[in-house]
């Protein structure tokens, strides 16, 4: 099981990523700039009849398109950033439909978050429901006053209580990991290149540029180019994508260890991802925040795009940590929507 000392570490290698994220940003969206500049250049270039791209020249133009317009792209994804850091949770709250509840509410969940929070010390976060069937949970927040746990009604209702301990733990776990400020700083950061990367292809393929529907041999240097374009375009946002899924991946296995250590009870954690196996799907749920979740089935892409390692994995991991055996409980039916929930 992890030790107080891995999870310090795992608290101060998250610190180390944000800012590596907060440093790096800059750079990529400086290299996708420059590039975009770059292939535009010899793309008006190339459409002149019979006219050889000057790479040297493209390349001083992508710097001075960098010069030109890097302050502004700057300020406009500062200010992207300053709003979605700070509104981040009316964000989500609109974005999920995740209500808070209170603990006349939902005595039970709050008992357990007491207890285990009781055992480190720590603050409570806050509770949020999702009125959905599904079976699912996540955590988010920046700081002690807006870390909060978000569960689906289909968890809370479903699960036995062990279970559910064992859900609370792992995402009790995220926020003491700091897990989920990463995430919401790379999920700002994935959503800023997303649209700097689509206003600029929609600047290509709609923008007034020279002949780019001339004859075919007028126009083969510039298709070339605009299509190298949208590969610096593609790759900048690539990049962006697999840093946060690789984030998420390794992120999930810590949590579920985590919650082991918490609640002593491996065999609850193990059972818990069997019966949410196939049952998470949260289909309205926006797909930056899907990484989110517990489990996401739908984005359970084999290789370096998954955004989560697989539930088969995940319980591996478990059993051979604590020598516990794979349970056998097989998973429920899918649970049948009720309607509106009070």
């Amino acid at each position: 099981m992890p030790s107080s000392f891995g999870l310090t570490t795992q608290i101060y290698n998250n610190h180390i990523k944000s800012g590596i994220l907060l440093a790096g940003f800059p750079l990529l969206l400086l290299a996708m700039m420059g590039g975009f500049f770059i292939i535009m250049n010899a793309l008006m270039q190339s459409s002149v009849p019979g006219a050889a791209v000057n790479w040297a020249a493209a390349f001083n133009a992508g710097w001075a398109g960098v010069l030109q317009y890097g302050g502004w792209a700057f300020a406009a994804a500062g200010i992207w950033f300053v709003i979605a850091y700070f509104f981040h949770d009316s964000i989500m709250r609109m974005a999920t439909g995740a209500q808070p509840v209170t603990r006349q509410q939902y005595p039970k969940i709050y008992n357990m978050l007491e207890n285990l929070c009781i055992s480190r010390g720590l603050a409570m976060p806050a509770f949020e429901i999702i009125d959905s069937p599904a079976l699912n949970a996540f955590a988010t927040g920046i700081d002690q006053k807006s870390f909060k746990i978000v569960l689906t009604r289909g968890l809370v209702e479903h699960l036995p209580d062990d279970e559910l301990e064992s859900v609370i733990g792992h995402e009790l776990t995220h926020i003491m990991n700091r897990d989920v400020r990463l995430l919401v700083i790379s999920i700002i950061f994935v959503g800023i290149i997303s649209f700097l990367a689509q206003m600029a292809y929609q600047s290509l393929i709609f923008g007034n540029t020279p002949n780019f529907y001339a004859r075919r041999d007028d126009r083969e240097g510039g298709g070339a180019a605009a299509l190298a374009a949208l590969g610096v375009l593609a790759v900048g946002y690539a990049l962006a994508i697999l840093i946060r899924f690789a984030l998420s991946r390794k992120r999930e296995y810590l949590a579920d260890a985590g919650s082991v250590e918490l609640t002593k009870n491996p065999e609850a954690m193990m059972k818990a991802l069997i019966r949410i196996a196939g049952h998470d799907e949260l289909p309205h749920f926006p797909h930056e925040m899907q990484q989110m979740c517990i489990e996401n089935s739908q984005g359970s892409i084999i290789g370096m795009f998954a955004t989560h390692p697989p539930i088969e994995a995940r319980i591996k991991m478990i059993s051979e940590m604590t020598n516990t055996p794979v349970p056998t409980l097989p998973p429920p039916a899918a649970p049948v929507p009720t309607g509106p929930w009070s």
